[in-house]
């Protein structure tokens, strides 16, 4: 699938929250990127629209499962030279902790890409990075 003229743009500049606006879902979950020199780190902002168990309160794991995605596809977008959208193949989650009603950060890392395929590792935490409450591994078709 090819790039909107506003996708193409965002890459084109390096303008990771432009290309988070850029694409729906993750406008949707209220997404957003920072940046610290080569680091960089995706937050999902506390909302109550994000909640699965209002009762703990704690965040919905498809949220979770859907920000580390979004995640790791906007990564490997900014990482890859042509304006393509990765199709994902496979996705794995797993959730150590409960994501509790609060501000929640995730890293990626793309451990191999191929001329066809890539691997990104995720990993997400609330308070502390050396406790994460969940870790992905996506692997993406880059045609």
């Amino acid at each position: 699938m090819s790039l909107s003229g506003e996708m193409r743009s965002a890459l084109q500049a390096g303008d990771y929250q432009a290309l988070i606006r850029a694409v729906p879902y993750a406008r949707t979950l209220g997404m957003e990127c920072e940046t610290f020199g080569e680091e960089v780190v995706f937050r999902l902002p506390r909302s109550d629209d994000n909640l699965g168990n209002p009762i703990l309160p704690a965040i919905h794991g498809g949220v979770i499962g859907g920000f580390l995605e979004m995640s790791a596809m906007i990564s490997l977008m900014m990482s890859q030279e042509t304006p393509r959208l990765p199709r994902i193949v496979d996705f794995s989650l797993d959730y150590l902790r409960a994501g509790l009603d609060r501000d929640t950060f995730c890293e990626c890392h793309l451990t191999r890409q191929g001329n066809r395929v890539a691997n990104v590792i995720v990993t997400a935490w609330q308070q502390s990075r050396r406790k994460p409450i969940a870790t992905a591994r996506a692997h993406f078709i880059m045609d």
